[in-house]
């Protein structure tokens, strides 16, 4: 298990799962579990069993199905009611009937709340922390105790916040988190706060961060710089409103910026794998732009970035992208240079140094096509192709198109029927195929693999994931250029090809003329 010294604690089973539009099966939040345990973090909060049927069924079948390597299960839950003694509150017993070692129970620490929202005394509120956390110790559990909306107590009353924060520790807690639960705060204050409480109160304490004002990472960094040694957050920066502070991003900040071992290094050098896969599991497309272990984490695009390091990767990097399982990317675009075109070249298995001619060649081919309205940085297939094509190997064409044509009716029950028809050349073959489909992007599809499924059956793996759609900038009404993106898979790999006309059929069709071919080129390889 993990390091009792400073606390890596995962919310995301139950704060991280408040965010808007997710709702995990119990086999969703299993799967998530494993891979925070992969990561090694020291606590994972399950859920509020008692309160939440699945949270509840979450811990029953933990107990079984969960062989957790590093990380100890949290149960979350509320102090007693007022007015009842804890041994004889129901949601205190489903606490302590989940099985789970740990309880953090969310208590409030800011006077309005008591007398507003739970409608008690500021006395009766101090006996619902005391009681709660002495009967649950007296019963074998490691409390923690989340100090909900903690600095805007402290703020309107630090006197009773610090009382609450004294009584829990009194009742026998190992920690007090303190919550700043709206998000408004900012490091300085912050970290002034945290400061004073540990010096009044000698309490253990942990930080709950918010990002409403965008600060929730870097306030858990000042809490932890002034003595924090719990920090609280959810995968991914998963949460209600703007979300809850960033796990991945503390971790890879406290390990590879502060020299805090806080995750075995090898199971750092899995997060960005982490980080995707439970993205998966949650069905929330990744942000591309978060920090460590986004897919542009480490992309670069400026001529001048890449010029440099071609030299040295590190002067445009603060980190090694590999020491949290990323990768560094470079993005072919108008704003590229021959160094990016050559180091891209080189990601994807071209040497294109011995011919400065030949790339200069290629950047200005880049730069005129990005004019038009191509965008290569989102298309890595497509530019692959323009590279075979350009430095004059075997050309890439597995076919050749004579004309192509779609027509889309109107049924007389009204239903709408797309049907294409290609002629194309093949191994010496003319081929005309026709093919159906609901709308005319589909049925040229269907009838490109109708012309080419005998003379290459291995077109049956590919499928088309993904279509974009996207009218470019400065061309207006109907007659606008629009650029298509498409995705296609052919069950291991995933690639991405662009097309670019006036007519959005075209360029769906030279989309998928070039999916199909990077496709058969790869299955060449």
């Amino acid at each position: 298990m993990a390091s009792d010294e400073f606390h890596v604690y995962d919310t995301t089973l139950r704060d991280g799962m408040q965010q808007e539009g997710l709702s995990p099966s119990v086999t969703d939040k299993l799967a998530i579990a494993r891979h925070l345990d992969g990561l090694g973090v020291g606590f994972i909060e399950g859920g509020w069993p008692g309160a939440i049927p699945k949270d509840t069924e979450f811990f029953r079948r933990a107990q079984t199905e969960l062989d957790l390597k590093h990380a100890q299960l949290a149960a979350f839950g509320a102090t007693r009611r007022a007015g009842l003694k804890a041994a004889d509150d129901p949601q205190v017993a489903a606490l302590r009937e989940s099985g789970a070692p740990i309880v953090t129970l969310v208590a409030k620490a800011h006077d309005r709340h008591v007398e507003l929202a739970v409608r008690t005394t500021l006395e009766e509120n101090l006996a619902m922390w005391r009681d709660t956390v002495e009967h649950l110790v007296a019963e074998g559990r490691r409390v923690f105790v989340d100090a909900e909306h903690f600095f805007d107590g402290y703020r309107a009353n630090p006197a009773y916040a610090l009382e609450c924060v004294r009584t829990a520790m009194e009742a026998g807690a190992d920690l007090v988190a303190l919550c700043d639960t709206n998000g408004g705060m900012l490091p300085g204050e912050l970290g002034d706060v945290v400061h004073q409480v540990i010096e009044t109160t000698s309490a253990r304490v942990g930080i709950h961060c918010h990002d409403d004002s965008g600060c929730a990472v870097a306030n858990s960094l000042a809490a932890i710089d002034a003595g924090a040694t719990h920090v609280q957050g959810a995968a991914n920066g998963y949460g209600e409103r703007t979300g809850n502070a960033n796990l991945f991003t503390i971790v890879a900040n406290l390990q590879l910026k502060k020299g805090r071992e806080v995750v075995p290094p090898q199971s750092l050098a899995e997060m960005t794998r982490i980080a995707h896969a439970i993205s998966e599991v949650t069905n929330v497309a990744p942000h591309t732009k978060q920090p460590y272990v986004g897919f542009s984490a480490f992309a670069h695009k400026a001529g001048l970035h890449a010029s440099a390091i071609k030299a040295d990767p590190n002067l445009y990097q603060h980190v090694d992208p590999a020491c949290v399982g990323n990768d560094m990317r470079m993005l072919v675009s108008e704003m590229a240079g021959r160094s990016n075109i050559e180091l891209k070249g080189r990601e994807l298995g071209y040497d294109l140094s011995e011919d400065r001619g030949v790339l200069t060649r290629i950047t200005n081919r880049v730069k005129e096509l990005e004019a038009a309205g191509h965008s290569f940085e989102a298309a890595d297939a497509s530019f692959e192709l323009l590279l075979h094509g350009e430095l004059g190997g075997e050309p890439a064409r597995f076919f050749t198109v004579e004309s192509w044509r779609v027509i889309v009716e109107q049924t007389a029950d009204g239903r709408h029927v797309s049907e294409a028809t290609v002629k194309l050349h093949a191994k010496d073959e003319r081929i005309i195929a026709t093919g159906e489909g609901n709308g005319p992007v589909n049925a040229l599809d269907e009838a490109l693999r109708q012309a080419l499924g005998q003379l290459y059956p291995e077109l049956a793996r590919l499928e088309l994931i993904d279509y974009k759609v996207r009218i470019l900038e400065g061309d207006h009404g109907t007659q606008s250029r629009t650029r298509v993106l498409i995705t296609t898979s052919d069950g291991d790999d995933e690639w991405s090809t662009i097309g670019v006309e006036e007519n959005i059929v075209a360029a769906s069709w030279t989309a998928i003329v070039d999916a199909v071919t990077f496709g058969l080129l790869r299955a060449r390889k």
